[in-house]
């Protein structure tokens, strides 16, 4: 199962056993087991099967093939920003967004002992970019990782008291861990965000009289104020647009694509003017999903 430690991959060859065994009941989710996204699935769902899967593409197409009935993604983190490049990895797999988490984030420093000093700490560079103040003060030296419950399985593999983890107390508990040092971030209100992708979307009517986002995608045409005439529509039907990124399609670097979330829901009258302006100024506009808004915007 790819190049997971040891004492993570006994876990991971476990809870596979048991996806198998109840599908519509496995989540997929990138990383070992106690990582955060290994957190968010329990969040999301605490009777669910957590999945583990070596990468988000992995996680993926796990839902795809039926193997889990939904997958958990990381797209934003406060602190950081993208993690996922979601709008790259949607299209390709057909899958539709149908729900958002938001997940605390909690680093914690562990290791085979709580002695200290560390030579150096293993981390995602998401984790560790996240900490490097502490870090710095502890004149530990990052070290990065694959992800952050892999690197607490690549410390105890190790075997040497003189390196540590930073990863979730979850991780600390699977893989014999001492707790060093909690809450090691820099930042308190350190947040990330996920999305829960599924085969089938939801229907917009069935959110009727609740707060939903909108997910999408487009390409405005090549022409001289394209995405302001496009984004026109929005505000004058009072639609807030909470995100929008845009990414290269292709290496000519000649088309623009921009990744978006609104609140609303199609059927809307204000939203549905809003799409229709902006498909007049588009070459194309995909939807990825309607779905129930986790936490308020603004």
């Amino acid at each position: 199962m790819d190049s997971y430690p040891a004492p993570a991959l006994e876990l991971v060859e476990k809870m596979h056993v048991a996806a198998a065994q109840e599908p519509t009941r496995a989540i997929a989710f990138q990383g070992a087991p106690g990582a955060n996204s290994h957190r968010a699935v329990s969040e999301w769902d605490p009777h669910a099967l957590p999945l583990p899967c070596f990468s988000f593409a992995a996680a993926i197409e796990a839902v795809e093939e039926g193997r889990a009935s939904c997958a958990m993604i990381p797209i934003e983190n406060s602190q950081a920003g993208r993690v996922a490049d979601i709008h790259f990895l949607l299209p390709e797999s057909g899958l539709s967004i149908v729900g958002e988490h938001f997940l605390k984030i909690e680093h914690s420093m562990m290791a085979l002992g709580n002695a200290g000093p560390f030579k150096g700490a293993f981390s995602h560079p998401h984790a560790l970019s996240q900490s490097r103040h502490y870090l710095h003060a502890k004149g530990i030296v990052p070290l990065a990782h694959a992800d952050t419950a892999g690197a607490a399985a690549h410390v105890a593999e190790l075997g040497d008291p003189q390196f540590a983890a930073i990863a979730p107390n979850l991780a600390a508990d699977l893989y014999n861990l001492q707790i060093v040092d909690e809450n090691v971030e820099d930042a308190a209100d350190n947040t990330t965000r996920f999305v829960v992708l599924a085969r089938e979307g939801l229907d917009p009517a069935s959110l009727q009289g609740q707060e939903a986002m909108t997910t999408f995608v487009f390409e405005v045409k090549n022409i001289p104020a394209a995405l302001y005439k496009a984004m026109g529509g929005f505000a004058t039907n009072g639609v807030n647009m909470t995100k929008l990124e845009s990414y290269q399609r292709g290496a000519s670097f000649a088309a623009t694509m921009f990744y978006a979330d609104i609140i609303g829901a199609p059927g809307d009258p204000a939203v549905d003017r809003a799409l229709e302006e902006l498909a007049f100024h588009c070459k194309g506009v995909r939807m990825f999903g309607t779905y129930p808004l986790a936490r308020q915007r603004g």
